[in-house]
């Protein structure tokens, strides 16, 4: 995937910490309604977020090159 067919908006909370609000996939804007779980490991910050639409996804926030990636998709039936 190209860095044009994903973008993410992001805010530092008080903590400096990136935290996803919306993201764009080729061209589609999702808006974070919940970030259900986050986790860490040395290198990266993970979200699984869910949209407003009732999708969910799994972010991932590079710390050394600040950069976001999209690791999952999954729609949400329930």
């Amino acid at each position: 995937m190209t860095e044009t067919a994903f973008r993410v908006d992001a805010y530092a909370g008080y903590k400096g910490e990136e935290t996803p609000r919306s993201f764009t996939i080729e061209g589609v804007s999702h808006s974070v309604a919940e970030i259900v779980v986050r986790w860490y490991s040395e290198t990266h910050s993970y979200f699984k977020v869910r949209t407003t639409r009732g999708h969910r996804f799994v972010l991932r926030f590079d710390l050394d090159q600040s950069v976001w990636e999209l690791v999952m998709r999954e729609r949400d039936l329930g």
